[in-house]
């Protein structure tokens, strides 16, 4: 697929004509759900009667709010979501070494390859192509560049090449919410208490005015360290 003329066709599009077009064009999609813009996506797909293909990565340490938040969209909209969850061994031998908050000693990068990376990992490379809820106002120092079709080179697909799609990068925050608030979309309540992106219980603490949506995550670490390796190894096409 040719990915520049791709991006030129999607560039100027909002998210839900991004998703009618994608869809069609790309087999075998995967959508990413953990939090607000995620749902958001979910909502559209539904409404386009796309089906989609929900997964969401079941950590082991995630908030009691962010669980129940999890049944709570399959019951709305009546999907199925995949829930992936941790190679055993691997997690176990982590705990056993170094018990259950290496992360604020040794960083959050070895424990998040874990219970994060791997699972993803498995999942995509089933997958032609996978949709993340990602913004580019979410992070200036990790987020700003991002586009709507990238190459992911993080990950192998099921033909080597894994395509991603970030179809809410040019939206804000205040785009999303209002999108929530108009159609009555479910959230984590959570986001009712300061917490604008939401991971780990350990990992994750409410933001004060005026930060950045990512702050609050692996605080004790430096700023342009806020992701977890979900989310990197892209080749953006020359535009």
């Amino acid at each position: 697929m040719n990915i520049e003329s791709l991006q030129k066709e999607l560039n100027n599009k909002q998210p839900r004509e991004i998703l009618s077009v994608i869809y069609p064009k790309v087999k075998n999609i995967t959508l990413s759900f953990s939090g607000a813009e995620d749902v958001v996506l979910i909502d559209m797909a539904c409404k386009l009667g796309l089906e989609p293909n929900v997964f969401t990565l079941d950590t082991g340490r995630l908030h009691p709010e962010t669980y129940r938040f999890i049944q709570t969209v399959m019951e709305h909209y009546n999907i199925k979501i995949s829930i992936l969850t941790p190679e055993h061994k691997a997690l176990q031998k982590l705990t056993d070494e170094k018990g259950l908050f290496s992360f604020y000693q040794d960083g959050h990068k070895e424990c998040c390859g874990i219970r994060k990376v791997e699972p993803l990992k498995r999942h995509l490379s089933t997958h032609s192509a996978w949709i993340t809820g990602q913004r580019r106002d979410q992070s200036k120092s990790t987020r700003d560049s991002l586009e709507i079709v990238e190459l992911d080179t993080s990950f192998t697909g099921v033909e080597d090449e894994l395509l991603k799609f970030n179809p809410l990068c040019h939206w804000s925050s205040e785009q999303v919410w209002a999108y929530i608030r108009a159609l009555d979309v479910p959230f984590n309540p959570l986001h009712n208490q300061g917490y604008p992106s939401i991971g780990c219980e350990p990992c994750t603490r409410p933001v004060l005015p005026h930060q950045e949506a990512r702050e609050g995550r692996w605080w004790w670490e430096s700023e342009n360290n806020k992701e977890c390796g979900l989310h990197s190894g892209l080749s953006k096409p020359d535009n």
